[in-house]
């Protein structure tokens, strides 16, 4: 569980992507037209930090940031419970042997 909540997150996120665009050299408007996003929904994400998700992602897509939001957002392997986990992970099935009919 975390102790951040949802409007801190919003409002750090579009912190961090507006430090992001500056320091790319985008202005708003730059940034809007190669997002393919309306000017007022950047400037209002980067006020409120509320935004559509697709909008977001067209946002992370050209300041480069997309790949790493997926992986952030990826799960590792899931740790075992126990050791009969452990074993079960490592038991291959057999191969059948015969002959075929």
């Amino acid at each position: 569980m975390s102790l951040i909540t949802v409007s801190t997150t919003q409002i750090q996120l579009a912190h961090n992507l507006r430090r992001c665009r500056v320091s790319k050299g985008y202005t708003q408007y730059g940034l809007a037209v190669r997002a393919d996003v309306k000017l007022a929904t950047l400037r209002k994400f980067e006020q409120t930090g509320f935004i559509s998700l697709e909008s977001f992602l067209k946002i992370l897509m050209v300041l480069g940031l997309l790949e790493n939001v997926v992986r952030a957002t990826t799960i590792e392997s899931i740790p075992f419970e126990n050791i009969d986990d452990v074993l079960k992970e490592n038991k291959k099935s057999a191969r059948k042997k015969g002959w075929r009919t």
